[in-house]
Order: structure tokens, then sequence, then C-alpha cells
């Protein structure tokens, strides 16, 4: 009989050590160590995405989706902006860089946009492949959170507004 309480002790403390290390975000992944080449011939890296929630968006021109999920990208973008919140387009090596520009020029994109011509940004994402597919990065430089496909914007929105909400340090 005191075995049995002493197994549903310990099962009892792994549970709830679980919860906490879910909870406290351990199981989170760390963003891979990239550079991005961003139109302007800028460079930024992982390590500059720190203390800002940011939505890291693979997408080419030639991709139905991204083009079409684009205008809630932008929308996203210009609601939380002023909140702590970034967004990074990262064009695959196989579009065109002048078909990128022609993209982002015509469509007035009001965030940063990175050529990947080597595909090694893709590749240090997990092998990205499949577009579009966005990761949301909290400030800690951890991602929370993959799509492949068009996000639920309404689902997303509320993701971002959890992640400005919390430290930077937590």
């Amino acid at each position: 009989m005191a075995s049995k309480h002493w197994i549903a002790g310990i099962v009892a403390a792994a549970v709830i050590g679980v919860g906490a290390w879910v909870y406290s975000g351990a199981g989170q992944t760390a963003a891979p160590q990239s550079t991005f080449v961003l139109l302007d011939g800028s460079q930024k890296t992982t390590a500059d995405l720190k203390g800002r929630v940011t939505l890291v968006n693979f997408w080419a021109t030639s991709c139905t989706t991204c083009v079409a999920e684009m205008p809630e990208i932008i929308s996203t973008y210009q609601k939380y902006q002023g909140k702590g919140f970034d967004t990074l387009a990262v064009a695959m090596s196989y579009d065109p860089p002048s078909y990128v520009v022609n993209f982002v020029e015509s469509r007035k994109l009001p965030f940063q946009v990175a050529l990947d011509n080597t595909g090694n940004v893709a590749k240090a994402w997990g092998d990205v492949q499949l577009t579009p597919t966005t990761f949301i990065v909290n400030k800690r430089g951890e991602i929370v959170k993959r799509y492949i496909g068009a996000p639920d914007f309404e689902q997303l929105h509320k993701l971002i507004e959890k992640l400005l909400a919390e430290p930077a340090n937590a």
C-alpha cells in the first residue's frame, strides 16, 4: 500500500515537473544561427532578432499562397511593429532576385526582405522546401511556432500578443 502512494507521488512530481518545464519555455528551440542578406546588401543575423518578437517567412514570388497571404503579413506587421514586433521575409534560392525586387517594390512591402541565394538559410531553418513556411521567434530568440502554408491569422495575432506581453529575459 505504501509503495502505491510512493509511486503516485513520483508520477505526480514528474507531471508537475514536465508541466513547469513546458510552461517555462524550456522546450522551445533556439532559432538557428543564420546571416540574412537583405535587398539593400546589408546583413542581419539571428542574434539581431533577440529582444523582439519576429515573424520569419520563407516565400517565393512563384508561390500563389505566398502572394495571397502577403497582404495579411503586411497588416500583421503594421499592427504590431510599434510594440516590439518585426517581420523578415526570406525569398527562396530559386526565386530570381529581380522578381523579388519587383514584388517588394510593386507591393510596397514595409518590412525587411532577404535573398537566400545559396539556400543556406532555408537549410539552417529545418531544410525549408515548402512555401510559405513561417516561424514565430520570441524575444529570447527561440522558435515557438512553425506554420507550413498560410497561418490562421486570428490565432497568429493571439500568439503574437501573448509573446509581446512576455519579458525578454523570462
